[in-house]
């Protein structure tokens, strides 16, 4: 049932906590009238469920392939924070999606609903911070970010409380962008190969010429794995079916899992879940990031999360939660000494062995992704993400020799107190947001989060949509597309190596 306009309106004009009067508003109904509906805030809870994608290996590429079984239907637009230039970028990508793609649904964070939705002559959808982990794991099909690294961790962080996160688009519009894959500039090929992945296309609508080239040098056989598929005869130059070459690839990045456990070993995450799922501070900027590269820190933008207790919990994201026992980090966790003047002293044991007594600021297990972050301003290794492997980085360690440390993935590392600490509570953060204070007899437990293909498709992991190479070398091509943007992120972005008094250097 379809609400007037004139209620519509009033509604859209209301606060985020009205949602719930509109929840009954038909998917995709549009109001048509003498004049534009504007203004209209409608329930996520309204949409239809999440379509579940496929990743498929192929033999070109250690990325996976994306594969829409059917059109992705609902896409969660998330901008940066406190920067009105790109909410501005973000309201022309609305539009352009709304005018192009019929059937598509627009959703927005309630903070950004309420700023925007009075400029677009169509209705978005949102829901209350305190629904949106739950709500969006159910709904949302595909996540399109719009900034820096922050925004990415940010999207990341809202399906937290899940074991499968949607693919996430990101267009690099913030202060470094080394997570970020496409120019603002590209949007439209980039939506549209994101959102046709898998599905048939004719190739001349497609403005790409590496894309175009790959269509032409597609061998049989990979036709052969696909079919034509319905669902997207609405949008304009539906074709034939282009195979595994066609398809947009996808970068499963892994997380750590992190349980925290009392004096007495009962795991006390759940304490911690109404901070790790809520929306972002929207104070005032304080430039509080203090870090640089792949996983930019950002003291408002909270990317810890958290799975289901055990691997029967729902891994199709269908908004199945059960108590948790661990929280997820996409960068990195760290104990350190905070405002006290005296050194940590952690215990540190590695598949319960004893390692060593640390005394140094404080310690740091990152993953490759984090590698770039606190990890790397703290001396630790740059770790390509593809590499399966955790990090133990000191942060000012008194001893010289306290090297850092690169283990497999499935390493259990256990954080403990010494006794021989001060008897102080040292804070815990978990991607740069303090979570918990812990004392002597409380242990930290961290592992590599290992991805899984069921019969449901991949769970684990925070699927991110890498922009193809636009060069290919020899008959190597999968090294060139796997290492591209990764290797260009560490030369333009972070100056790698960079020479002092000269220019940058020549490729040979």
């Amino acid at each position: 049932m379809a609400l007037s306009s004139c209620t519509m309106a009033a509604l859209g004009r209301s606060s985020v906590g009205a949602l719930g009067k509109v929840g009954a508003v038909a998917r995709g109904c549009r109001q048509f009238s003498a004049s534009a509906a504007r203004g209209q805030i409608l329930d996520a809870a309204s949409l239809p469920d999440r379509q579940i994608p496929h990743y498929q290996q192929t033999k070109t590429s250690s990325l996976l392939s994306l594969h829409w079984p059917q059109p992705p239907r609902n896409i969660l637009l998330m901008p940066k924070l406190h920067a009105p230039k790109v909410t501005a970028k973000a309201i022309e990508f609305a539009k352009h999606i709304y005018n192009n793609y019929p059937g598509l649904n627009l959703v927005f964070e309630s903070h950004i609903a309420q700023d925007i939705h009075e400029t677009l002559p169509f209705p978005i959808y949102t829901t209350d911070p305190s629904n949106a982990s739950t709500l969006f794991a159910r709904k949302i099909d595909i996540v399109t970010t719009m900034g820096g690294d922050g925004t990415i961790l940010r999207a990341a962080s809202l399906f937290s409380m899940h074991n499968s996160v949607p693919p996430i688009l990101s267009f690099s519009m913030g202060t470094l962008g080394f997570l970020g894959e496409w120019r603002f500039s590209e949007y439209k090929r980039a939506w549209r190969e994101c959102y046709m992945s898998g599905c048939s296309v004719a190739v001349e609508d497609l403005g790409d010429p590496h894309t175009r080239a790959a269509v032409a040098g597609a061998q049989a056989g990979d036709r052969s794995n696909f079919s034509p598929l319905s669902g997207w005869d609405a949008v304009r130059g539906n074709g034939q079916c282009m195979g595994l070459s066609r398809t947009s690839k996808i970068l499963l990045r892994n997380r750590l899992r992190v349980g925290i456990y009392d004096s007495e070993g009962r795991n006390i995450n759940e304490q911690l879940l109404p901070t790790s799922a809520a929306e972002p501070d929207l104070g005032p900027p304080s430039g509080s990031s203090t870090h640089v590269g792949e996983g930019y820190r950002s003291s408002t933008n909270s990317t810890s999360s958290t799975s289901s207790s055990s691997s029967s919990s729902s891994g199709r994201g269908d908004g199945v939660v059960q108590k948790p026992r661990y929280l997820h980090a996409i960068n990195e966790v760290s104990i350190d000494r905070g405002s006290h003047p005296h050194l940590a002293i952690i215990d540190i044991y590695v598949n319960s062995h004893f390692l060593t007594e640390a005394v140094a600021d404080g310690i740091l297990i990152s993953t490759p992704t984090g590698s770039t972050a606190y990890s790397l301003s703290a001396g630790g290794s740059i770790v390509h993400p593809l590499v399966k492997s955790l990090l133990i980085t000191p942060i000012s360690p008194r001893s010289l020799s306290f090297r850092p440390l690169v283990l497999p993935l499935h390493t259990k590392v256990v954080l403990k107190l010494s006794k021989r600490n001060r008897g102080r509570e040292l804070p815990v953060s978990i991607d740069g947001k303090r979570r918990v204070g812990v004392t002597i007899g409380m242990e930290v437990r961290v592992e590599g989060e290992t991805l899984e293909k069921g019969p449901d498709g991949w769970r684990g992991g925070v699927p991110c949509v890498i922009r193809a190479s636009s060069a290919r070398s020899g008959g190597s091509e999968g090294i060139a597309e796997d290492d591209d943007s990764w290797v260009g992120g560490l030369n333009g972005l972070l100056k790698f190596n960079y020479p002092f008094g000269e220019g940058a250097p020549e490729e040979p």
